[in-house]
């Protein structure tokens, strides 16, 4: 190959080495400017998964506004006629509580059906006869009592009606049961555990107005004094006394499928408190840590996905005490302090997140 051949090879490759390095240079700035550009805007994966850890807690999504329900005040804002203990309660639709039958000072059944709001009470009507441990819910336009007893159980249940307090009969339970608890999921009333007399129950049973009581599951143990609420479909059980002992265990009855699951248990176990749903929450209030002492000062809310969760303390430990949700706040009346004093005091609660 001549000498200008040679050279012209040398130059034409030193041209083409050049370029390849131009190149690679413009790829290696193209490439820093991408790496600042997303850093800035947060787009990296290290950024995200730094966003995600820091706008999740206790497994709620990132973005949510949902805040978790608390107790944000407690006052006495009324007193009933007279003190009592294990009443029955529903609530109606024009927003007033029905207080019926209980035990007074002297343990001693009364027959009292009171209307009951924020601030105080009136008599509007009595029962046939004096009793207490029964339940009531409010459905098909009146309120109906379930069990209850005196010196013995009984089955009826009682119609009731809101603005009278006229009572008329509306059947029986398929054995007499005192100690029940009931609540209501669409015009359906369930009605949970209770005390024959002789022997506690495990059926959790379910009525309807005109229809006969029929048994749709079985709990894992007998229960008396259970708290007891709906949230949607699903019914909640906290607690209650089983043989001798109270229970810690909380219970979920799913009531399209029937299906019964355990899915919590209590911090300690409780009987005798009171619930109400409020929200997407149970509020199980006071109670008992044994079946006939130790009442707690807690109140605790319990989700059907499990969650238990302290939210509140009542001013003294309470047991036996009747509860509703009356707009924003949950209205208290009557119950039994930890020195065995029978309360008349209303007491109103108010209520943040949920």
């Amino acid at each position: 190959m001549s000498y200008q051949r040679q050279r012209a090879s040398r130059l034409q490759r030193r041209q083409q080495l050049a370029r390849r390095r131009l190149a690679a240079l413009f790829g290696l700035a193209l490439a820093i400017a991408l790496v600042i550009a997303v850093a800035m805007s947060g787009g990296g994966k290290t950024s995200s998964k730094k966003h995600g850890q820091a706008g999740t807690a206790a497994g709620r999504p990132a973005h949510s506004t949902q805040t978790p329900l608390d107790v944000s005040s407690i006052e006495v804002s009324g007193s009933l006629p007279a003190s009592v203990q294990d009443p029955a309660v529903a609530l109606t639709p024009s927003g007033a509580l029905l207080l019926i039958g209980g035990l007074d000072q002297a343990e001693t059944s009364v027959a009292d059906i009171l209307r009951v709001s924020a601030t105080g009470a009136s008599r509007i009507g009595t029962l046939p006869g004096a009793l207490h441990d029964a339940s009531a819910s409010f459905v098909a336009g009146a309120a109906y009592l379930f069990g209850g007893g005196q010196l013995t159980s009984v089955s009826q249940i009682t119609r009731i009606d809101p603005a009278s307090g006229s009572t008329q009969p509306a059947g029986n339970l398929p054995t007499p049961a005192s100690d029940v608890a009931s609540t209501v999921v669409n015009g359906t009333v369930y009605i949970v555990g209770g005390y024959t007399g002789a022997e506690p129950l495990r059926t959790i049973l379910a009525w309807r107005p005109g229809g006969a009581a029929h048994l749709v599951a079985t709990l894992p143990k007998p229960l008396r004094y259970a708290a007891v609420a709906a949230i949607g479909t699903q019914v909640l059980i906290a607690g209650g006394t089983s043989g001798e002992v109270a229970s810690s265990e909380v219970y979920r009855l799913d009531t399209q499928s029937g299906a019964l699951t355990t899915i919590a248990h209590l911090p300690s176990p409780l009987t005798h408190a009171a619930a109400v749903a409020v929200g997407q929450s149970m509020l199980v209030l006071g109670g008992r840590v044994s079946p006939s002492s130790g009442q707690t000062r807690s109140i605790l809310a319990i989700t059907p996905a499990g969650s238990v969760r302290t939210v509140g303390m009542l001013p003294t430990g309470l047991s036996d005490m009747a509860a509703a949700l009356l707009g924003s706040r949950v209205i208290l009346a009557g119950g039994r302090d930890q020195n065995g004093r029978v309360r008349d005091q209303i007491m109103t609660l108010g209520l943040t997140g949920g």
